[in-house]
């Protein structure tokens, strides 16, 4: 893509010199004291990561969390007009969100109502009299956002892409993974301590007897729903996670678990078939039940009512859930102002949070920051990514062409959606209050609850979106074979206006490639063109696939980010092969690009230095001890350093450019290089 055609791809964009070419790289935070061939992360960003402190209302900062603060401030200067304008506007969203930010500034008022909102909640609760009522109660208290043993959710089936179906799954603990109730680690043993002061805290707040012993015997509980949990990486399998059952037939899984009484109460009292997610641990959950006994089962229940709504109720709550949630579990000193916690409420806090009116406020985003020729050139960038693909996937030694052409019609159904959807979806039937936040709350996730229902009789929405226009990040869904690009990602470093090409194809460019490839990672491969969980390999080239990623989990599987916590390549496989893949193919799209011209030395590196160094660039990232370790755990993506060096010591032009040879730490012999696509 020519750099004057890169100039129109955002709308605020300053004016190309030809004669003062920019490379779009920030130099003045490289280290040269480190070498590319041994670190290309540090050396991209060393300086930086010396001169940077993590901000105190965080658990990490870089490149990402940057752009999301910009995009919160913008949201913020949107949401604060909306305030001024809400009480005479004529429009329903500026209504709306107006409103919705002044109930949660309103400290005085929530402080007033206490938790007489729950008050209702607590004592359905405590009147709970057997199995069913407890069933009953969380499928109820779920609709408004109370976590509970099972979790219910509405998506797309995954052999058959057409319709919705029901989903039941695993759920029920606090803590962010089953390890930290099983593991002897000092630091889960430690967050399990920090549980137990949360929860006297709670209900000590809310004058609940005897705090002490509740929580020990709420946390016995979560450990047992813990030792029934299926692991993150199992999590991963899709063809694992796909059991379908007939209602009728969910007694042959657990003939004791009131299973209709359940899904009555989730409003889906006529649905005919449920997949179950998790099969063992419901195989299991009653048995835990009665092991517990229903006073524990009460005492639960009211703590994950408070648990639910402690961030929307007097300081005094609010701070003993950051004191667990943030500063034990991440690290975290010191929590956000109030008007970030609002403007996350409003808008969504990261990938896949909503917040309350996070769909309408993007509208109002992307008035202002995105305009309609950005959108279009996006998209050409996507389509010379797509026919790099379509070229990479030609020349694949390892596959035969059965099974090319297989991939090579998946990829072509791809569907790219770029800055925000093209259908915004109808909130006028939620209502919201100025002075009722808790109100709100509830009403929010109640609309959501049954919007997602309601489509159990429809036919899958294919423009549908995943995240907000204003959320710094991308993704891939394999059951409607499309590739999503918020608004908010696309700005430096992922993507400059003003910078050289190589730059931009190794920010944006390989992320797009990364969202490309993950169609084609170990999951994503799993399903066809049309989004259905369906083998379209030969017996031959799976085996072939799965030898190439056994080698990248092996290789992720050998850093140790924290002393004694090695990564988990397993875990993180999907997203390792989609780094790798999609700095392969970005690369090959820049090349193309570049055509018999070549290209021109920036800054002292080449063409294809800048390129890899955009990439190193883009994973600028520093991470609290705590974060990180609970990351090693959660998160299907590798830290930021291995994200930036992993990857690049499997491609033979990375070699090439920074003259990389035996003895360099990054080097790798050519026949240990992986290449999958």
């Amino acid at each position: 893509m020519k750099r004057a055609l890169l100039a129109l791809l955002v709308g605020c964009c300053l004016p190309v010199l030809a004669d003062e070419p920019y490379s779009g790289l920030d130099i003045d935070n490289f280290d040269r004291t480190v070498r590319p061939q041994d670190d290309l992360f540090l050396h991209v960003n060393g300086r930086w990561l010396l001169s940077t402190e993590i901000p105190a209302d965080k658990s990490n900062y870089g490149s990402f969390t940057q752009l999301d603060d910009e995009a919160r401030e913008n949201i913020r200067l949107i949401i604060e007009e909306a305030v001024e304008q809400s009480a005479t506007s004529n429009d329903p969203i500026t209504q709306k969100v107006g409103d919705f930010y002044r109930s949660y500034m309103d400290e005085e008022t929530i402080s007033t109502r206490g938790i007489k909102p729950l008050a209702g909640m607590l004592e359905t609760a405590r009147q709970m009299q057997s199995a069913e009522d407890v069933l009953r109660f969380f499928a109820t208290a779920g609709i408004t956002g109370v976590g509970g043993p099972v979790g219910f959710f509405i998506g797309v089936d995954d052999r058959n892409s057409s319709r919705y179906v029901v989903h039941l799954i695993q759920s029920g603990l606090t803590l962010p993974d089953r390890d930290y109730y099983l593991s002897d680690r000092e630091d889960h043993a430690a967050a399990r301590k920090a549980l137990k002061i949360y929860i006297d805290r709670l209900f000590e707040l809310a004058g609940i007897a005897a705090p002490e012993e509740a929580a020990e015997m709420i946390i016995q509980l979560e450990r047992s729903l813990a030792e029934i949990q299926w692991s993150r990486t199992e999590m991963r399998n899709a063809e694992k996670r796909y059991n379908l059952y007939a209602v009728e037939d969910l007694p042959k899984l657990s003939a004791k678990l009131p299973w209709n009484v359940f899904l009555e109460a989730s409003g889906v009292p006529d649905v005919a078939e449920v997949n179950v997610v998790t099969p063992s641990y419901f195989e299991r959950l009653m048995e835990v039940g009665e092991n517990a006994g229903l006073e524990t089962w009460i005492l639960y229940a009211q703590y994950r009512v408070l648990d639910s709504a402690a961030e929307y109720l007097p300081k005094e709550f609010a701070d003993a859930s950051f004191e667990l949630h943030d500063r034990a579990i991440s690290g975290v000193p010191e929590q956000k102002p109030r008007w970030k916690r609002a403007v996350d409420a409003t808008s969504g806090a990261g990938a896949g949070d909503f917040g309350v009116l996070g769909e309408p406020l993007g509208q109002l985003y992307v008035r202002r920051h995105f305009p309609p020729e950005s959108r279009r050139r996006m998209q050409e960038l996507v389509n010379n990514l797509m026919q790099a693909y379509e070229s990479s996937l030609q020349d694949l030694p390892w596959m035969t062409q059965a099974t090319r052409a297989k991939a090579l019609e998946k990829l072509s159904k791809i569907t790219p959606k770029i800055g925000y959807p093209d259908q915004w979806r109808d909130f006028s039937e939620l209502e919201i209050r100025a002075g009722d936040l808790l109100g709100n709350i509830a009403r929010s996730r109640r609309f959501e609850h049954f919007y997602q229902v309601n489509r159990l009789n429809d036919a899958v929405n294919r423009d549908e979106w995943g995240m907000t226009p204003q959320t710094v990040n991308a993704y891939y869904n394999p059951s409607l074979n499309e590739i999503v690009f918020p608004a908010a990602i696309l700005q430096p470093p992922f993507f400059d206006a003003t910078a050289d090409d190589a730059v931009n194809y190794g920010g944006i460019g390989a992320v797009i490639g990364h969202e490309i490839s993950h169609g084609f990672d170990d999951e994503g491969s799993k399903y066809d063109g049309d989004g259905n969980l369906k083998n379209w390999w030969t017996e031959e080239d799976r085996k072939s696939f799965e030898e190439l990623t056994s080698r990248l989990i092996a290789q992720f599987a050998a850093y140790e980010p924290l002393p004694g916590q090695k990564l988990n390549g397993k875990l993180t496989l999907g997203e390792n092969i989609a780094d790798l893949s999609g700095m392969s193919i970005a690369l090959k799209a820049y090349l193309i690009s570049l055509g018999d011209k070549g290209g021109k030395d920036l800054d002292g590196y080449t063409p294809t230095q800048r390129y890899f160094l955009g990439w190193s660039q883009i994973w600028r990232r520093k991470y609290r001890d705590d974060e990180m370790a609970r990351r090693l755990l959660i998160d299907p993506h590798s830290p930021s350093a291995y994200r930036a060096n992993g990857p690049v010591t499997n491609l033979d032009a990375f070699h090439t450019a920074f003259g990389v040879k035996p003895g360099d730490k990054l080097w790798k012999p050519p026949a240990e290089r992986i290449r999958i696509w």
